[in-house]
């Protein structure tokens, strides 16, 4: 007996199983990543800030680290005025690895460090690996600096580096037509040569700046302004060359700038130590374990060269 029932088509069949899998495993992945959100939400509060303790002595000493280019003097102003209002803080000691950065940021941060040193609070600087220029103006604003033998410190000075692209933009066609209100309102313009009037514009600028840095070198370290000049020149020292010329006051690690803080702030033993944290969220915890943080790091580091970098620097350039 001869059958004639059509056999089942087999592509047809194949291609409707794989279309719902994958109409499934999308909306499992949606799902998932909705689920994730909604997690990352309720658990936890991205960008919060957590305070840290550690050691179990009798008296507090809190540690704010200043270890980045010196872009915004807003982290460092803010720790300095709430530990210097909390009175079961009995010192703060100041970790600083930095290049230095802007000039008014720096000189902020010095303010504030320097107001609540002199309300009686003592700030123990400890400098690690570099001190330099900016991070050397805050710095003198605290009780006492202890460096590292073999760290860098110094490079008092005052840089502006003007960027200039008139010849690349000429050889790509690109012009430009500037309306001004005085000959010096487009000084540093990129896109035409700086002249001679801009140069002694902006030398005037740098020369008060690098004054400024030298009144509260010479009036923090109390050091004879000739004798100062002999090292201001924008060079680094090592931290046994700048004790021996004044500019720290003792060498050390940063366990010795935490004893020095104790028996400054007449703590018995060894003190608790409080630092801030930030609290990261979930999901920003699952991408850190998963990035690349020297890609990040390079990626942070040629932004802040060319976008966030401010024309007027207390820099150690290197």
């Amino acid at each position: 007996m001869q059958n004639n029932q059509t056999p089942p088509n087999n592509s047809n069949s194949g291609r409707l199983f794989w279309g719902i899998f994958i109409s499934l495993f999308i909306i499992a992945i949606v799902f998932a990543g909705l689920s994730l959100l909604y997690l990352a939400k309720v658990t936890s509060s991205s960008g919060d800030t957590y305070y840290e303790t550690t050691g179990s002595g009798n008296g507090k000493i809190a540690v704010v680290d200043l270890d980045f280019t010196i872009l915004s003097s807003g982290s460092i102003v803010r720790q300095f005025k709430k530990y210097g209002e909390d009175n079961s803080i009995k010192g703060i000691i100041l970790r600083v690895n930095t290049p230095g950065g802007g000039v008014a940021a720096s000189q902020e941060m010095y303010e504030m460090i320097k107001s609540v040193r002199d309300a009686g609070k003592p700030v123990i600087v400890s400098i690690s690996s570099l001190g330099a220029s900016g991070g050397y103006y805050a710095a003198c604003g605290g009780s006492i600096i202890v460096a590292d033998g073999g760290s860098l410190v110094g490079s008092i000075g005052v840089i502006i580096n003007l960027t200039n692209f008139k010849d690349l933009a000429e050889k790509i066609g690109v012009s430009q037509t500037i309306i001004k209100s005085g000959e010096l309102k487009d000084a540093g313009n990129p896109l035409r040569e700086v002249n001679e009037k801009d140069k002694e514009y902006f030398q005037d600028i740098v020369d008060d700046s690098f004054e400024q840095f030298l009144e509260v070198v010479s009036k923090e370290r109390k050091m004879n302004m000739d004798t100062l000049k002999i090292y201001a020149t924008g060079r680094v020292f090592t931290g046994r060359q700048a004790k021996e010329i004044g500019l720290v006051d003792s060498l050390g690690t940063y366990e010795d700038a935490v004893r020095i803080a104790g028996r400054m702030a007449g703590i018995e033993g060894d003190p608790v130590i409080v630092k801030e944290k930030v609290r990261l969220s979930f999901v920003e915890r699952m991408i850190e374990g998963f990035s690349n943080n020297e890609i990040k790091s390079i990626k942070e580091d040629l932004k802040n060269e060319f976008i966030n970098q401010p024309l007027l620097q207390y820099k150690f350039e290197y």
